[in-house]
């Protein structure tokens, strides 16, 4: 296994919990309103220094989705995921798009700014 270099990032931005890696700019962010299984989470147009996993269908409350999940490069945590397919036609703006997970993120960002792209947007899986 080879070295690991982290792409940094200049501004507010959205970094691991657990190992303190750069994740997103706030500006990245689409959505602050969406739901997960452990609380909410965000919904981010890009997102650097992860890795994906495989592909899978996964079934939410806002459909069938297929998803990769995502993972920290640096610790390996596991950050949220990102919509590949959406099947429903009304989801179809997530495709291509990240969610990470409210509390594996901590975040330099301003709480004061209102990022809602698509409010009352939520997504988790049915259990």
């Amino acid at each position: 296994m080879g070295r690991i270099f982290l792409v940094e990032l200049e501004g507010r931005a959205y970094r691991c919990k657990l190992c303190d890696s750069p994740l997103a700019l706030a500006d990245e962010v689409l959505s602050r309103t969406f739901n997960c299984r452990k609380g909410r989470a965000y919904l981010f147009n890009s997102v650097i220094n992860v890795m994906m996993g495989p592909q899978e269908e996964r079934l939410m409350l806002s459909g069938l989705h297929t998803v990769e999940d995502i993972y920290c490069c640096c610790c390996g945590q596991i950050l949220g995921w990102k919509y590949v397919i959406a099947h429903d036609k009304d989801q179809k703006y997530k495709e291509g798009k990240f969610v990470l997970e409210r509390w594996r993120i901590d975040e330099d960002a301003d709480d004061e700014l209102n990022l809602d792209a698509r409010p009352g947007s939520s997504d988790a899986e049915n259990i």
